[in-house]
C-alpha cells in the first residue's frame, strides 16, 4: 500500500510549534497513528487521555482499532492531538465558580455524569450544562472579579471515586482548602447584599424567559463539537424539574444546590409567587442561614425511611390487586358536597360569584341550583382532567379560591370557585389538583394532600396581636425578597412581617426547612415550566409554548394566559423534520399540533419533551443504574438513530 505523510498537531508542543509529520498507510489503525506521535514528540508523560481531534470534519476520533481509510481520513486532514478532559470555569446553581477538569470529548449527556461524580450529586440526568449570557465589554473595576475555586487536582471521573463516611468524595479531604469548598458546595451560602440582587438579570416577560431556554448545551454532542474552548465559562443548573428519589442523608450537595437554584429562581423573578408567599420564602432563608450555621443535612428519620419503603410497597401490591377492589371502590367511591361560590371572568357579567351546590365525583365537578335540586340534572358537569389548577389565595383577607383552566375543543374555560374556609378550601384544592392527574377522591394520597395545603395556610397566618416578635437588626431583608418588594417596602417595614411569619417556621431543622421550602416552590401554580417562543403551523404570530414534568402548554402572548394544555400520558408520538425544523406531536382523540422554533433550536425542545419522558420512567428499584441509550434514543436527533 502507498505510503503517505499525515500532519498532526501536537497541543504539548506550543502552539506556535509546526505540526508534526508522520508517514502512515490507509490501513493503520488510530492508536498506532497515536502511538507514532508519541515517539516523535519524545515527551515522557501518561497520554491515555490524549485523542486525536478532526478540525474540518469537528469530530474525535476515538475508536482506536478503526483504520484511517474507514475514518475517511486522507493527507489533507487537520488533526490535533490533545487531552480529552480539560479545565473548564462552571458556575454552579449557588453561583459559586469552580475550575475542573470535564470530559471534552464524550456526549454533554455523559460529562455531566463525570461533573456531578466528582461534586456528589446523584441523578445526573436532572441537570446540564448552558451558555452564560454573553457579557458587553467594559471597563473593569477594582473588586469586579470573581472568585473561582480551583479544583483541578481532583482525579478525572472516568475511574471510581473514593468516598468518605459522609458521602464527600475523598479528594476533598486531602487540604483544609478543598475542604472549605466543598462546605461551600453542601451548606447554603448567605444572602448576597441587596445590591448584588438588583445589578443581576432579571426577565421581565415569558418572552425573556424564553431566552434563557435558547442557551442549553446539546446532551448529544461533545463540548468540543459544540464550539467549547477550553478554559470557558458554562452554567451548571437543574434542567428537568422532577427530582427523583431526594435523600438528605445522601444528597447535602444536591439538596443545598436545589435550594439554592429555587431561591435565585424567586428571588430573581424567573417564578410568580403572592406576597404572603415571598413573606414565608423570606422566613425560610432566614431560617436556613441561620441554623446552616450549626447544623447539617440528615436522614428525615430512618423510621420514616421504613415507613416510606413499606408504604410504596404496599402501593405495588395494592395496584397489583385491584381488579375487583376497583370495582367495589368505583361504586363506593367517596364524593364531595357543598355549597361553594362560583365567578366565569370570560362571561361579562356585573355580579362576580354566585352560590351553587356543587359535588365533586370521580374526577369531574357538577353545579346545581341548590341541594334539593341535585337529583336532578346539573346546570353544567365540568371534567378537571388534564386542566390547570392554581390557587388564589390571601389568608389575611380570608380569600380562598380555586382557579381552574378547563379544556375545550375551542381552547381554555376558565373558572373561579369560592370557598368559605381553609377546611373547605383544602378538600377541594387537594380533590382538584388530583383530579387534573386523572385521579379519585379515592386515591391514597387525597388525605396527605388536603393536610400538606392546610400546613401551608397555616404557615401564611400571622399573629398580629402578638408582640413578643423580637427585633432582629442583622437581618438583611432586602436580600430576602425580590426587587419587586425591595421598592415597595423599606427595611423597617419588612423586618417584622418576616419575623412574624418566621414564627411558624422557627421550630424546623436544616434538612425539613430545605425540604419545606422545595415543597412551597413546588407547589407554585407556574413551577417547573420552561417557556419557549414558537411558532404553530398555520399561525402568523409568535406564542409560547411552556414544557412541564407533564404537559405541555400553549401560551397566547397578548393576553400572556394559558390557552390549550395537552398532557404527555395522551401523547401518541412526535417528530422533526430537521429540515423546515418544525416538531409535530400526535396526541389522543386525532389531536395534532406542529410548530417551529423561534428561540431556541428545535433539537432543545425535543429534548426537553424525550428527557422529561425519560424521566417518567425511572423506578425506585434500578435506582442507580442510568440507562443512557434509552436517555439518547429519546432525546437525540436524527444522528442518534
Amino acid at each position: 500500500m502507498a505510503v503517505w505523510d499525515l500532519s498532526v498537531n501536537v497541543e504539548e508542543l506550543g502552539e506556535e510549534a509546526p505540526p508534526l509529520k508522520i508517514s502512515v498507510t490507509s490501513d493503520l489503525h488510530i492508536g498506532g497513528v497515536i502511538l507514532k506521535i508519541v515517539e516523535k514528540t519524545e515527551i515522557k508523560k501518561d497520554w491515555s487521555d490524549h485523542a486525536l481531534w478532526w478540525e474540518q470534519k469537528q469530530q474525535w476520533l476515538l475508536k482506536p482499532a478503526w483504520t484511517l481509510d474507514k475514518c475517511g481520513i486522507h493527507a489533507d486532514a487537520r488533526l490535533y492531538l490533545t487531552p480529552q478532559h480539560k479545565p473548564l470555569r462552571l458556575v454552579l446553581p449557588n453561583l459559586l465558580t469552580l475550575r475542573l477538569r470535564v470530559c471534552f470529548s464524550s456526549p454533554v449527556f455523559r460529562t455531566v455524569i463525570g461533573i456531578c461524580k466528582l461534586l456528589n450529586i446523584r441523578h445526573p440526568e436532572e441537570l446540564s450544562l448552558l451558555r452564560p449570557v454573553e457579557e458587553k465589554k467594559k471597563k473593569k473595576q477594582k473588586g469586579d472579579e470573581e472568585e473561582v475555586y480551583d479544583i483541578t487536582s481532583a482525579p478525572l471521573p472516568t475511574g471510581s471515586i473514593i468516598k468518605l463516611a459522609n458521602g464527600m468524595p475523598a479528594f476533598f479531604a486531602e487540604s483544609p482548602e478543598m475542604e472549605s469548598v466543598y462546605k461551600m458546595l453542601s451548606v447554603s451560602q448567605p444572602a448576597p447584599p441587596p445590591e448584588t440582587i438588583t445589578k443581576m438579570y432579571r426577565p421581565t416577560s415569558k418572552v425573556d424567559k424564553a431566552q434563557v431556554n435558547g442557551r442549553w448545551l446539546d446532551s448529544s454532542r461533545s463540548l468540543l463539537q459544540q464550539g467549547v474552548k477550553e478554559g470557558d465559562k458554562l452554567i451548571l443548573r437543574f434542567k428537568y424539574y422532577s427530582f427523583h428519589d431526594l435523600a438528605p442523608q445522601f444528597d447535602a450537595v444536591r439538596l443545598t444546590q436545589l435550594y439554592e437554584q429555587a431561591k435565585w429562581a424567586i428571588l430573581l423573578e424567573e417564578i410568580d409567587c403572592t406576597e404572603e408567599e415571598m413573606m414565608l420564602f423570606a422566613a425560610l432563608q432566614y431560617h436556613i442561614g441561620k441554623v446552616s450555621t450549626t447544623e447539617q443535612l440528615v436522614a428525615s428519620c430512618p423510621a420514616m425511611d421504613d415507613l416510606d419503603s413499606a408504604l410504596q410497597c404496599l402501593e405495588v401490591k395494592m395496584e397489583a390487586e385491584t381488579s375487583a377492589e376497583e370495582m367495589l371502590e368505583t361504586m363506593t367511591a367517596p364524593e364531595l358536597h357543598d355549597y361553594l361560590k362560583l365567578f366565569r371572568p370570560k362571561k361579562q357579567t356585573l355580579k362576580k360569584y354566585k352560590q351553587f351546590w356543587f359535588t365533586f365525583k370521580d374526577t369531574s365537578i357538577s353545579y346545581y341550583k341548590s341541594k334539593e335540586e341535585s337529583c336532578k340534572e346539573p346546570i353544567q358537569q365540568m371534567n378537571l382532567k388534564g386542566c390547570e389548577v392554581a390557587p388564589d389565595v390571601s389568608v389575611a383577607a380570608q380569600k380562598f379560591c380555586i382557579r381552574l383552566l378547563i379544556p375545550e375543543p375551542e381552547g381554555m374555560n376558565e373558572v373561579y370557585l369560592r370557598c368559605d374556609n381553609e377546611q373547605q378550601y383544602s378538600k377541594w384544592m387537594a380533590a382538584s389538583r388530583l383530579a387534573s392527574k386523572g385521579k379519585t377522591l379515592a386515591d391514597a394520597s387525597y388525605s396527605s394532600e388536603v393536610q400538606s395545603i392546610q400546613s401551608f395556610l397555616a404557615m401564611q397566618k400571622t399573629t398580629p396581636g402578638n408582640k413578643t416578635v423580637q427585633s432582629d437588626e442583622s437581618i438583611n431583608t432586602h436580600s430576602l425578597v425580590s426587587p419587586r418588594y425591595q421598592k415597595k417596602y423599606k427595611p423597617k417595614q419588612l423586618t417584622p412581617r418576616i419575623l412574624e411569619a418566621h414564627q411558624n417556621v422557627a421550630q424546623l431543622s436544616l434538612t425539613e426547612a430545605i425540604l419545606k421550602f422545595l415543597q412551597i416552590w413546588q407547589a407554585l401554580p407556574d413551577f417547573g415550566l420552561s417557556y419557549f417562543v414558537v411558532r404553530f403551523k398555520g399561525c402568523r404570530k409568535d406564542e409560547v409554548l411552556g414544557i412541564a414534568n407533564n404537559r405541555l402548554i400553549r401560551i397566547d402572548l397578548s393576553v400572556e394566559d394559558v390557552v390549550k394544555t395537552w398532557r404527555y400520558n395522551t401523547m401518541r408520538q412526535w417528530n422533526v423534520n430537521w429540515d423546515i425544523k418544525q416538531v409535530a406531536i400526535e396526541f389522543n382523540g386525532n389531536v395534532n399540533i406542529a410548530f417551529s422554533c423561534v428561540t431556541a433550536d428545535c433539537k432543545i425542545v425535543h429534548e426537553y419533551i424525550g428527557g422529561y419522558i425519560f424521566m417518567s420512567t425511572r423506578s425506585r428499584e434500578q435506582n442507580d443504574t442510568l440507562n443512557e441509550e434509552l436517555f439518547h434514543k429519546l432525546t437525540g436527533g436524527h444522528e442518534a438513530l
